[in-house]
């Protein structure tokens, strides 16, 4: 019996560490905080029972010890279990995350665990807001300090008169419902009024915000929780980077399915986007268990050309061949180059990649048969259009279809991450099926999924798909890749967007 305490980070998803997101793929039970990303539950096992502990942190739950309580109850009663048990708490568990005295009531019940350190909000928050607590000749020491007013000789009471006096950095967490004494006592012990002051609000996440100021008129600030306070000279420093990267701020949905959204999701936090990804399309097998797929594989060196227009068919085809040998003298057309780029992975070099990237591309591209009767293979998706096999047979092609795949309907987003769209402001289709996944999903409570204010499609076939569903396309990539959607998103947003 484990259970894991592990640091989810700031905010930003990306920050959580190799070992934490390790940990939560392997994952029975999720005890989460309020102000861990939703989309990080989505990195737990389909099935894992995810339990919201901020839930206890809300209005008319328990307060104070007995909420810390309810908590420590909830770890005993998962951890007896045998599960593997991840208590995902907010930036580093150990620094003002009362981490402690959960691992102190998990010993005491004889349970083992192991902590998994996290980014604090107190340095990652601020790095974010470019800056760093402390800097060559600016600052060579850093105090961490809950914003905890009242008598400084009390348990866990804060000396803010000897901070005043003691120079350096000051980072105070919690601090904002207490910001007008704290800068009271801090003056009060010697610290200077003009002493440089920065307030980071939702540090590391597309709601970030920050004020500069200067501690007589921290009291004036006026923003909300969770927020870090930094005092000192390393405030004035403007090191700011994320404005830097054109998608910083923004929250988009990725709705491809969990095991094709990898390049997708990349090109976006590249640029700086929050991604939430919303799976609206499971891959399954032919409903032949695959036999005719086995059969053609055996057969692709028969072909003139094999045929693909997606990743997904590309792979399933590509796994019953013996190895790259199979196609023989067939020549292998992709439609694009992710389907060319899935291709490679499996140590095949597409012969043809059009330079238009649709069905009738293709067609166009392969041109007419060198012979009566020659023959093209199409693996494909079971409710695949069927632009190319009428393409290629108006051009003289025999064309032998076979199912590699299906597509079906995803399992509804957790309650955590489907509340999450309420704010986002992209969302991505990929294909014609996200689309209809997308629209056929709802949340927990059985209403439709929310929709994002801007749509965007790779390619022209998903944009009329959307189109004909009744959605507003905002844009559609020039080609059907990542990297074409991500720019695409760049220079439409990049004009209007504030900050």
């Amino acid at each position: 019996m484990t259970v894991f305490l592990v640091g989810a980070g700031p905010g930003d998803p990306g920050l959580l560490t190799r070992r934490g997101a390790a940990l939560l793929a392997r994952a029975g039970v999720v005890i989460y905080d309020r102000l861990v990303d939703p989309s990080l539950l989505a990195l737990a096992p389909e099935g894992a029972l995810l339990l919201d502990a901020g839930a206890l942190h809300r209005p008319g739950g328990p307060s104070g010890l007995a909420r810390q309580d309810a908590i420590n109850a909830l770890l005993l009663e998962h951890g007896r279990t045998g599960a593997v048990v991840v208590r995902l708490k907010g930036g580093d568990p150990f620094l003002f995350g009362r981490g402690g005295e959960e691992a102190e009531a998990l010993g005491d019940a004889g349970i083992a665990f192991e902590v998994v350190p996290g980014v604090t909000s107190a340095i990652g928050a601020l790095a974010y807001a470019g800056i760093p607590v402390t800097h060559r000749g600016v600052s060579t020491a850093v105090t961490f300090a809950t914003g905890q007013v009242g008598d400084p000789t009390a348990p866990g009471g804060v000396d803010w008169e000897s901070l005043g006096a003691a120079g350096g950095t000051v980072v105070v967490l919690m601090g904002m419902a207490n910001r007008e004494e704290i800068a009271r006592r801090l003056i009060g012990g010697g610290r200077a009024a003009l002493t440089p002051v920065a307030v980071v609000e939702w540090g590391t996440t597309p709601r970030q915000r920050e004020v500069r100021t200067t501690l007589e008129r921290l009291a004036d600030v006026e923003l909300a929780s969770p927020s870090v306070i930094v005092i000192g000279e390393v405030a004035d420093l403007g090191l700011v980077w994320p404005g830097a990267r054109p998608l910083h701020g923004v929250t988009v949905v990725v709705t491809r399915p969990a095991s094709q959204g990898g390049d997708l999701v990349r090109e976006l936090e590249l640029a700086g986007a929050r991604v939430l990804e919303i799976p609206t399309v499971a891959i399954t097998g032919p409903e032949d268990g695959g036999a005719a797929l086995r059969g053609a594989a055996a057969e692709a060196g028969s072909y003139e050309w094999v045929a693909f227009t997606s990743a997904n068919a590309v792979h399933r085809f590509c796994d019953e061949l013996r190895d790259a040998r199979s196609f023989g003298a067939a020549r292998v057309a992709a439609v694009g180059h992710a389907t060319s780029a899935a291709l490679a992975d499996h140590g095949i070099e597409a012969d043809l990649v059009p330079q238009v990237s649709t069905a009738e591309g293709l067609a166009e591209s392969i041109g007419p048969p060198p012979r009566p009767g020659a023959k093209i293979l199409f693996p494909k998706a079971a409710a695949a259009r069927p632009g190319l096999p009428q393409g290629l047979r108006a051009l003289g092609w025999e064309v032998d279809e076979v199912v590699a795949y299906r597509s079906a309907a995803a399992d509804p987003p957790p309650a955590a991450v489907a509340a999450e769209l309420a704010s986002a402001h992209v969302v991505t289709f990929t294909s014609p099926s996200t689309v209809e996944g997308f629209l056929a999903l709802h949340d927990s409570a059985g209403r439709p999924l929310a929709l994002p204010p801007l749509v965007a499609c790779i390619g022209p076939v998903t944009a009329d798909a959307a189109r004909a569903a009744g959605l507003d396309v905002a844009l559609t990539s020039p080609s059907p890749s990542g990297a074409a959607l991500v720019a695409a998103l760049a220079d439409h947003l990049g004009p209007t967007r504030e900050g």
